[in-house]
């Protein structure tokens, strides 16, 4: 996945941190690994987190890290998807199913799906609730 900004006159970003923290809203996590990463551009080069931003500059942020969530058991279940795009997984969680694996839960779990889900597309993505619902509680949940 990429994203990609435009610099405008309207702006007001230091450096490239401030850019990707308050515009893109990315972790520091996930800023330390692009940055480790060399996954961060300016007009098509490289760039440092510290780097200075003007009018028209094109930053790309380029997320295409293979990673896995080799601690869940992948569990064949029936997941309700809502919606699905290349950075979002929405689902609509029963009542009474647990959003993570525990002793209690440790095959069973929303994760436990989501993690046979990607395995069966071959997509090797950590599984990342963005919003942790308690068991018994049915709402939608967003992975990215």
């Amino acid at each position: 996945m990429k994203l990609k900004y435009q610099i405008r006159a309207s702006d007001n970003y230091n450096n490239l941190k401030e850019l990707l923290k308050n515009h893109f809203e990315i972790s520091d996590r996930l800023l330390v690994k692009l940055k480790h990463n060399q996954k961060l551009y300016i007009n098509g080069e490289v760039a440092n987190i510290n780097s200075s931003l003007k009018l028209n500059d094109v930053v790309t942020v380029v997320i295409d890290f293979v990673e896995d969530s080799h601690n869940i058991v992948p569990t064949k279940m029936d997941l309700n998807i809502i919606y699905e795009d290349e950075a979002v997984l929405i689902i609509n969680k029963p009542a009474r199913m647990p959003v993570h694996p525990s002793m209690d839960h440790f095959e069973d779990s929303l994760s436990n799906g989501v993690k046979f889900y990607f395995d069966s597309i071959g997509l090797q993505k950590l599984i990342r609730p963005v919003n942790r619902l308690d068991k018994d509680t049915s709402r939608f949940g967003r992975f990215c």
